[in-house]
């Protein structure tokens, strides 16, 4: 059974920094591409950053310089680390890993960056 859980988050200052955890299992971990996701209130849900199984990433032009995504293969952990955030970061972050044909999410993980 896939299972992404999510730790970290929370609310911050424009300006301050957070970082996001989200553990994988289930799976054999460094194969496969991990995504970090947002959802902003009335919006939809919105690629933020991925990583390749090997090591390649991209980012949503949005947060290009600001946020950094990282995995560690040992601990089957996919990082976010958020700097210099901005209000419009504002919302639900999630981790998804497409396995077996299907997406897998992690459960959610709110964000509140206040002017």
């Amino acid at each position: 059974q896939v299972r992404l859980v999510q730790s970290g988050g929370g609310s911050v200052q424009a300006g301050g920094s957070l970082r996001l955890s989200c553990a994988a299992s289930g799976i054999n971990f460094r194969l496969y591409t991990l995504n970090w996701h947002r959802q902003a209130p009335g919006k939809q849900r919105e690629l933020v950053a991925l990583i390749s199984a090997e090591g390649t990433t991209d980012y949503a032009d949005s947060v290009k310089g600001r946020f950094t995504i990282s995995r560690n293969n040992v601990r089957n952990t996919v990082f976010l680390q958020m700097n210099t955030l901005k209000p419009e970061d504002t919302g639900v972050y999630y981790c998804k890993v497409r396995a077996r044909d299907r997406d897998f999410w992690g459960q959610g993980t709110q964000v509140t960056v206040s002017s």
